[in-house]
This record gives structure tokens, sequence and C-alpha cells, in this order.
């Protein structure tokens, strides 16, 4: 067997006598007071971000462009993943969260100005984030890097997702929604693996969020106000 799975189950046991403890409250069901929506990029470690160490308070969602939504027969829906806790154990908190140098935001970024060839699965993923980013990719500054480019497309990405869950009648109109984007290559101001808070149901002016937020206003900002 591999050794790097040995590994992973070494450091299993060693979770389990930790946590042995911990999942006391929540044998019989659930109750998380947020859900995250995050890439599954392997440098984003959901749980690790918040410091979190206890079950039952996060619901933790994971895929490649932090997309909240699916794609139906009955056209386009807020995805399972992240409407389950909404709808069933009453999360009233939904967190979308981006990162610096997303491969997805690039992938897409890279299909919509240029032929790239993805196998179909991967495809489809960023099918569903192409419509989303189209306008962001044409209303980028002429003299922006490529980086610049790619960063400025993460911030789009987080808006559009929450702008997703805002219009949609699954999501009831108390849950709070927050954009955020995780920084783990010096792009905003503050130490490597700080969130930064984008948007809040929907405002996306800095000036406004710092107004209407005062206690987190250091902790607010962004790269690109389109």
């Amino acid at each position: 067997m591999h050794r790097t799975f040995i590994e992973l189950l070494e450091q299993n046991a060693e979770h389990a006598e930790e946590f042995d403890s911990r999942f006391d409250d929540v044998q019989d069901s659930q109750h998380p007071d947020v859900v995250t929506v995050c890439c599954s990029d392997s440098r984003v470690l959901q749980d690790h971000i918040w410091g979190n160490d206890e079950p039952g308070r996060i619901f933790t969602c994971g895929n490649i462009g932090n997309r909240v939504v699916q794609r139906t027969d009955s056209g386009e829906v807020v995805s399972g993943d992240v409407l389950y806790p909404v709808e069933h154990t009453g999360t009233d908190t939904v967190v979308v969260m981006g990162h610096t140098g997303c491969g997805a935001v690039t992938a897409t970024y890279d299909a919509l100005t240029g032929e790239v060839s993805e196998p179909a699965g991967i495809e489809h993923c960023l099918s569903l984030l192409k419509p989303k980013l189209e306008a962001g990719v044409e209303s980028l500054p002429d003299d922006v890097s490529r980086a610049g480019a790619i960063n400025r497309l993460v911030e789009y990405n987080v808006d559009r997702q929450v702008e997703s869950l805002i219009e949609s009648d699954d999501i009831d109109g108390d849950v709070d929604i927050i954009g955020v984007v995780y920084d783990f290559q010096d792009v905003y101001s503050g130490r490597r693996g700080q969130v930064h808070v984008i948007n809040v149901n929907g405002e996306t002016s800095v000036e406004t969020l710092k107004d209407d937020h005062p206690d987190i206003d250091a902790r607010i900002e962004r790269l690109w106000e389109y």
C-alpha cells in the first residue's frame, strides 16, 4: 500500500484520540452555525482557515471554483450541497470563499480568451463558471497582468456566486451571505492565510462595507471595484 495513505491512517489515529469525546453532543443531529463554500484546492484548508476543531459547527462544501449552483433538467439551481444545511439544519449564514491564484478561475479565463481543451468532467465545471465570468473578462483593465486578471476574476466570481444565492427563491432573505477571498500569495495586505471580506449580502463597496461593519473594517479589502 502507498506510504502516503499509511501516513494518513496514522494521522487519523491521532485525530481519533484527540476528538473521541467531541462528538458527544452531535451524535444524532447537526445544527451548524454556518455553511462555507470553498474551492477544493489542496492549499485551502477549510477548517484550519477558521481554526475550527468543533464537530457540528461548520458545514463545509468544496468544489473547483467555489460554485454554489448546479445544472438540472429544470435549469440552474442552488447546489444541494449548499442548500441542505440551510433547508434542513437551520443554518443562517453562508460564506462563499474564493482564493488567490484559483486554478478553476484561471482555466475559465483561458477558455474564454483562447482555445482550451479539458476532459468532460472539468469542462462541465467550467461551463458553470463561464457564463458568470464572461462579463468580468470583458471588463478587465487593458493594462492588467495575467496574475492581476486572475485575482480580479476571483473576486468577480465570488460576487456572482453570492448573487446567485441572493436571487434564488430557495434561500430565505434572512440568511446572511458573505463573500470572501483567502490569500496565500501576498496579493492583499496582511499576512498569508488571512481571509478578506469583499461582499456582504450583495454589497461590494469597500467604503460602504467599512461603514456598515466597523468591527471588521481591517479585514475588508478588494482589488477591484468594477
